[in-house]
């Protein structure tokens, strides 16, 4: 936690995160528009889904082009949806919480990273009960450059990769798939790597818990079905152990000791 003083230092760092975050959040929308209808996401212009209209540059400025143009095309005026916005202002702000809890340092680049490919994911899964395989390889790599990077606990890492997802394996096939998705799995496995067996076991425990917690009510309030897109709460379970993970866990040992 930075002081007064420091916080005042970071204050233009914390603004370039920002920025950095928005704009990659303008390209998550691409990919959650596109990935699960086989798309590429890097040679085709973005454009309107109503009339086909090719966005200019001044169109995409992260939720300024969605505000300034009212939630609707610039030519046809089809409703955008409020989807875009959220994900760039979302993406910014987690971005922003990284760099702050974490620090300047290299893995809260990584950290980043990972939050982008956990909206993502999380944003398709909740909508087709399906995680992109190539979003868990990202995370895998993710995860071999923090390996790579902190060498010396490289058996933590290692441990990490097989700490939950063997037992979500055996679960996936004992259930024959009804307890827990593959791309769960391979989620927790490139995540495992990527925080090591502690932190991704305490995630595990942090995604089952809002999971319960949170589709329950879901299901009391609305028309939510009893199946569970697992990864979206996975994904919150990543996200707070990889930047408090560490406290939490100390705390709790600490508890133990007395």
């Amino acid at each position: 936690m930075y002081t007064q003083l420091e916080l005042y230092e970071q204050i233009p760092i914390l603004a370039a995160v920002l920025l950095f975050g928005l704009v990659i959040g303008s390209f998550l929308n691409v990919c959650i528009l596109r990935i699960p209808e086989k798309e590429t996401v890097v040679t085709r212009r973005s454009h309107c889904m109503n009339c086909g209209y090719q966005l200019s540059w001044y169109d995409m400025i992260p939720v300024a082009s969605y505000l300034a143009l009212h939630g609707k095309c610039r030519k046809c005026k089809a409703e955008i949806s409020a989807q875009y916005p959220l994900v760039e202002a979302l993406n910014g702000i987690l971005c922003v919480i990284v760099v702050f809890v974490n620090g300047v340092q290299f893995n809260s680049l990584l950290y980043c990273l990972l939050v982008s490919a956990l909206i993502v994911l999380s944003v398709i899964d909740f909508r087709t009960y399906e995680i992109p395989f190539g979003i868990n390889v990202f995370i895998f790599v993710l995860g071999l450059v923090q390996l790579a990077a902190d060498y010396a606990g490289w058996k933590g890492y290692v441990a990490g990769f097989f700490a939950v997802s063997i037992p979500l394996e055996l679960l996936l096939l004992l259930s024959r798939g009804r307890a827990i998705g593959g791309g769960d799995v391979k989620l927790m496995a490139a995540a495992g790597i990527l925080l090591g067996w502690q932190k991704i076991i305490l995630a595990l425990l942090i995604g089952c818990i809002l999971g319960s917690v949170i589709h329950i009510i879901r299901m009391k309030v609305s028309d939510a079905e009893h199946v569970l897109a697992m990864g979206p709460y996975l994904a919150m379970g990543i996200f707070l152990s990889a930047l408090w993970g560490d406290t939490w866990i100390q705390m709790y040992l600490n508890m133990l000791k007395v």
